[in-house]
């Protein structure tokens, strides 16, 4: 959200947020893994957004979105259920009235297509 390189964000993450200063690896995951395959996370949002181009969305929404979308594309060991409901409840919490039926709805279309494309044998 702020532009910040990666690692300096995870550092100050890790400094001010994150008690013990430690690794996550699941967060490192998460956070390389969206800045890596932004591009390609952002197109798969926008295709299956109605009517919303990706700098209109709000940023929470956009990177909540992101973040989903990574874990649905690239973290196979998560159910991709869970990836929705955790993502609806950050929605819930840190974004508008209308958030969390946004993100619900957007990432339920991606969900099917990833669902669609795993069973017939692809990535």
């Amino acid at each position: 959200m702020t532009g910040q390189d990666v690692e300096k964000g995870l550092a100050l993450l890790r400094e001010h947020l994150l008690s013990g200063g430690g690794e996550d690896s699941f967060l490192d995951r998460l956070v390389r893994g969206v800045s890596a395959h932004r591009e390609e996370i952002d197109r798969l949002i926008e295709g299956h957004s109605e009517h919303w181009r990706l700098e209109r969305m709000p940023p929470v929404d956009r990177n909540i979105l992101r973040i989903a979308a990574f874990e649905l594309l690239y973290c196979e060991e998560v159910p991709p259920r869970v990836s929705v409901n955790e993502a609806v409840e950050l929605a819930k919490r840190f974004g508008s009235e209308d958030s969390p039926a946004f993100v619900n709805g957007i990432l339920d279309r991606i969900m099917t297509e990833v669902s669609k494309t795993r069973a017939v044998g692809g990535k």
